[in-house]
């Protein structure tokens, strides 16, 4: 799953890098170039649902397989574009196909590992979003400069369609793996029920009381990654001066910061856990307001005057949103039934997907008359209202009984 989420945000990602040289080349304004991403957005909320429904429904190996192949396709297409309508069409095609990667991710962590190491392993998976993105800059920047930002399209395409391939071949569900041995099958099992034969229900998880809790978090904070991954290099171009190239030294920081803070926050859950008797749940929702208060970051940027400082707010933020956003996919699986866990994953990221289409649309109407900045501050107050948010809804009080999403 790790190298996956890493290709998967390579192919997605091209375009974010490569968004200052295609408004000269497709003569796209900033209000097309938004139209663009929201395409991705909005194709892509609206088909996680789906997405986690059926990788509910048939596993993860099949679906997983057909939909990589296709995003990978997707990405290639992108070269072909000739205007910024086409680009959104293919932009759409992308959204469908990789509508399935979190479901996905969510559900084999939740079938792959014990409870207690959840967090640690969605950590590990979701850290696939910030090494993909740390990477792409760089690596898109040089394939331009050698071959044209067509053939960046084309070749990074390629490991989608790879992808796919491989993971038919390797992946297996823990029941049917011949590699692994009684003991090891054992211990993925501790702390948790056996897997359940019920079949996954919209219509079960939507009617849960807490999940409006999730849903409004969701909302709320996806708009930050959604704004790091394809407004940043726009921004950095096109108000702090840098060139392409200048910006390709320096992009990758958010997104190692990101990475970190992914890992730190799986690594910080089960230690609070421990260390100081949190339930489960609480010490994730803690994990989760330590990020919303360092999403400070993005909210200095307009105070600062130097674009490296500029980054280095941006990489707090990265920092802190990757730690709340892998703690959130992990309460998916404390508070759902396996049979519902991809589905309600889905339902879910549709809403996380729309706040992040609503706000870019909102950066593309507003940016050329009151400037980023404004609008990057709007991701910390989001975050904070989030992490409370899930407190209200999910936090669990002191002698009250944990059950699945009670009603």
């Amino acid at each position: 799953m790790l190298v996956g989420t890493v290709v998967i945000y390579v192919d997605r990602n091209v375009l974010g890098v490569l968004a200052p040289i295609l408004q000269k080349e497709l003569s796209f304004t900033t209000a097309q170039y938004c139209y663009v991403v929201s395409a991705f957005q909005l194709v892509y909320s609206f088909s996680q649902p789906v997405a986690g429904y059926l990788t509910d429904l048939i596993g993860p190996r099949v679906g997983y397989a057909v939909a990589a192949v296709i995003w990978g396709a997707a990405a290639a297409m992108h070269g072909l574009a000739t205007g910024w309508v086409s680009m959104a069409g293919f932009r759409g095609l992308l959204g469908l196909s990789e509508a399935v990667a979190i479901p996905t991710g969510t559900k084999v962590s939740t079938i792959w590992f014990p409870s207690q190491e959840r967090s640690i392993a969605t950590g590990w998976f979701n850290s696939g979003s910030s090494i993909g993105s740390m990477i792409t800059p760089p690596v898109v920047v040089w394939l331009y400069s050698a071959y044209g930002w067509r053939p960046a399209f084309w070749i990074t395409g390629a490991l989608g369609v790879a992808l796919g391939i491989v993971w038919f071949w390797l992946y297996r569900d823990p029941e049917a793996q011949p590699r692994l041995s009684q003991e090891e099958r054992e211990y993925i099992y501790s702390g948790r029920e056996p897997p359940l034969g019920a079949k996954p229900s919209i219509k079960a998880v939507l009617s849960k009381t807490k999940f409006l809790g999730i849903i409004i978090a969701r909302f709320l904070t996806e708009p930050a990654w959604q704004t790091f991954a394809f407004w940043i290099p726009l921004y950095m171009v096109t108000v702090r001066g840098m060139d392409l190239k200048q910006f390709a030294l320096f992009a990758w920081l958010p997104f190692l910061f990101s990475d970190i803070g992914c890992l730190f926050g799986g690594y910080l859950a089960p230690f609070l856990h421990k260390r100081f008797g949190l339930q489960i749940v609480n010490a994730r929702l803690t994990v989760i307001t330590i990020g919303a208060l360092c999403m400070v970051g993005p909210a200095l940027i307009s105070f600062v005057v130097s674009p490296i400082v500029a980054i280095l707010c941006f990489s707090l933020g990265g920092f802190a949103h990757q730690m709340l956003s892998s703690m959130m996919y992990a309460l998916m699986g404390d508070v759902f039934e396996k049979p519902e866990v991809a589905t309600a994953t889905g339902v879910a990221g549709m809403f996380g997907y729309l706040g992040g289409a609503l706000f870019t649309l909102m950066v593309g109407a507003l940016a050329t008359t009151i400037g980023y900045e404004p609008l990057f501050a709007l991701l910390f107050v989001f975050d904070l209202v989030a992490a409370a948010t899930l407190w209200a809804f999910i936090g669990v009080r002191q002698g009250q009984v944990v059950e699945p999403l009670a009603a």
